[in-house]
């Protein structure tokens, strides 16, 4: 329902009534407010225009009463200072300083005249605290109890706004929708921002995956409880990037092409799954469980797999042949039997690794440190070993081993 901020004949003693559906209903409502005959009530807008019907009324609009015995007695010069009067009520307003405070959907955000108007003179907020006579002004919002001016807008995508208005460029949080933004930008009218977030959205529009929101820990614990432990789990290709799955059973997953990068897989048990061309890059699978795991060409770069077990007592070898491990931290972990043939691990750390029997043939372990580590019976054919550091090995390193 529509509301109006109704004035008697003292123009400082308005009242904020709701707008019925007939002009009848609101003028008996004002009689009984202002004391006055209903059948002598005249309404005027702002403008001096008589209201004859209340579609005519637009929320908040300003409808100021008169008798008819005041319209009488209106000369000439009457009329005169009451449109006086009448503009006087909507020039005069609380000064507005050079800082401004806005109340966004509760959350204030304080800023200068000059940040609103500078860059988009012709934008709302602009308009909003320009007093001057260009024919633009537009009257500021109620304020809060503070002081703070109302806006019923999101405070989330208002605040890329305000900075854009600040400095000129367009920079968003990684979890905020540009979407959203470029709604705000044109109710706000931030002519100059609506291109850079036309492009922005056409850029997440095209990147892959970008159809598919990242799941959460809930929603694999759900599907976890859901399936039945003799069928088999399926996370082929979906989105899991950074999500905290840390200490989870996550054993016979097919996680093939699946997207977890930046996730924590910490003391998670991984034995037996499909990790097939998976993105695990910089992900956190400290103390993990990697028995018998299938990670064939899998982008493990930068990977935190410290003190991982991928030994399995029944026999079955890790598959991570082709893996890419560049510069990962495999500390301490036990790799037995593990097959990385033609795997990158440049720059890798394997200090104190058990690799016994483990498949390093045509690895690239360019600058990799094996310090410490166990490489007896381990296949290091036709491996790039330059400036790989071999200090306390607890088993001597043989040429047959190195020599195809």
């Amino acid at each position: 329902m529509k509301r109006a901020f109704v004035y008697g004949s003292n123009r400082y003693n308005g009242l904020v009534m709701a707008v019925p559906d007939s002009m009848e209903d609101f003028v008996k409502e004002i009689s009984e407010k202002f004391q006055l005959q209903a059948e002598n009530i005249t309404l005027t807008t702002s403008n001096g225009c008589e209201i004859c019907d209340v579609r005519l009324i637009r929320d908040d609009d300003k409808i100021f009463v008169s008798t008819e015995a005041q319209n009488a007695s209106n000369d000439s010069e009457t009329l005169g200072k009451s449109l006086e009067t009448l503009a006087l009520d909507e020039v005069e307003k609380p000064p507005v300083s050079d800082w401004i405070t806005l109340n966004v959907g509760g959350k204030h955000f304080t800023t200068s005249r000059s940040t609103l108007q500078a860059k988009e003179p012709l934008s709302m907020l602009a308009r909003m605290f320009t007093n001057d006579d260009k024919g633009y002004l537009m009257n500021p919002s109620v304020v809060d109890n503070t002081g703070a001016y109302l806006i019923d807008r999101s405070p989330q995508y208002f605040e890329p706004i305000l900075n854009y208005l600040r400095h000129g460029v367009v920079i968003l949080d990684k979890h905020v929708n540009p979407k959203g933004v470029l709604e705000e930008a044109l109710f706000y009218g931030i002519d100059s921002m609506i291109p850079q977030l036309q492009q922005l959205i056409e850029q997440a529009d095209s990147r892959p995956g970008s159809d598919s929101q990242a799941l959460t820990r809930m929603d694999v614990v759900r599907s976890l409880i859901a399936t039945p432990t003799a069928s088999e789990l399926r996370y082929q290709g979906v989105n899991l990037s950074g999500a905290d799955l840390n200490r989870l059973d996550l054993r016979n997953i097919n996680f093939k092409y699946a997207n977890l990068s930046g996730c924590n897989l910490s003391g998670c048990n991984l034995s037996h799954c499909w990790l097939e061309r998976a993105d695990l890059s910089h992900a956190n699978l400290e103390a993990a469980t990697l028995l018998g795991v299938k990670a064939l060409c899998a982008n493990m770069e930068g990977a935190n797999l410290k003190g991982c077990n991928m030994e399995d007592p029944a026999g079955f070898r890790a598959i991570m042949e082709g893996v890419n491990l560049k510069g990962a931290n495999l500390e301490g972990s036990n790799m037995a039997g593990v097959n990385l043939r033609v795997a990158t691990l440049k720059n890798a750390n394997l200090q104190n690794c058990d690799l016994r029997t483990a498949v390093l043939a045509g690895a690239d372990l360019e600058c990799c440190d094996l310090s410490g580590s166990d490489l007896h019976e381990a296949n290091l054919r036709g491996a790039n070993l330059k400036d790989a550091a071999f200090e306390l090995m607890l088993t001597p390193l043989h040429m047959s081993q190195t020599i195809r």
